[in-house]
């Protein structure tokens, strides 16, 4: 490494350290929820195969896990899959069952999960995933169903306004069989028909690569959380660059609408 690179390096080193005590000192958000975006941009501007684009924001999970786990995140969740992303083409999204599948595994295998307590979760449209990925599933949310510090859900297959509709339809029967009357329904029913009752609303969303839209994810949820924009690339994705998203939340007045 050049004496530049090396001061380069050292620079960084300092500044994370600041921001990390500076972000620590401050309310840590209970739950982040993240856009996963630009794994093919980084392969293209890296002179790599658009598999390995995504293969390096696989990798790019695990990093971010611990960073919530070190700074005390309690609930993240990914937008790994949409329900749009099937119009890709079928050998891509083949690639991305299987590599979805495979790091579903590796985590529920991973002695960090289990030292932690994480419980893995995936929310999505379950009729719309392939058998072998519902098998990944079953045994990453079968090894860890007892945990509960910590919760780590991961969106596949998934899309929002779908979600709302199916929560619309749950309501529905259950009015229809006389099970619930029309006053009963309000927002804490719905929210309690959402894929992500069990955890609370995200107050952080952020998205990567430099888009600046939601792209159907978590449409109900959101409706207070801050929203953070980078146009890092998913892979590139650093520990400081992740301190700044939290840092920004916490220099916010959140109103509530008040």
């Amino acid at each position: 490494m050049t004496l530049t690179g090396l001061l380069t390096n050292t620079g960084y080193s300092i500044y994370e350290e600041r921001l990390e005590k500076e972000v620590a000192e401050k309310p840590i958000p209970k739950h982040i929820a993240i856009i996963m975006d630009g794994n093919r941009r980084y392969a293209k501007e890296q002179g790599l195969e658009p598999r390995e684009g995504h293969m390096a924001g696989k990798e790019k999970i695990k990093d971010v896990l611990d960073w919530c786990m070190k700074l005390g995140v309690k609930n993240l969740t990914v937008y790994a899959f949409s329900t749009e992303n099937f119009n890709r083409e079928p050998d891509e999204v083949d690639f991305l069952m299987d590599l979805i599948a495979q790091s579903l595994k590796e985590l529920a295998d991973d002695q960090r999960i289990h030292n932690n307590k994480v419980r893995l979760r995936v929310i999505g449209e379950r009729d719309l995933i392939p058998e072998e990925m519902m098998d990944a599933i079953s045994y990453a949310e079968g090894r860890t169903e007892s945990y509960g510090d910590y919760c780590f859900s991961m969106a596949i297959a998934y899309g929002g306004r779908q979600e709302i509709v199916n929560a619309v339809k749950d309501v529905a029967s259950r009015v229809k069989s006389g099970e619930l009357d029309v006053q009963d329904i309000d927002e804490n029913l719905l929210s309690n028909c959402m894929y992500t009752f069990e955890v609370p609303d995200p107050d952080l969303v952020l998205r990567t690569s430099g888009e600046f839209r939601l792209s159907n994810f978590l449409l109900w949820q959101l409706a207070y959380s801050e929203l953070y924009f980078t146009d890092v690339y998913w892979p590139s994705f650093r520990y400081i660059d992740f301190l700044r998203a939290i840092r920004s939340y916490q220099q916010r007045a959140r109103r509530f609408g008040t």
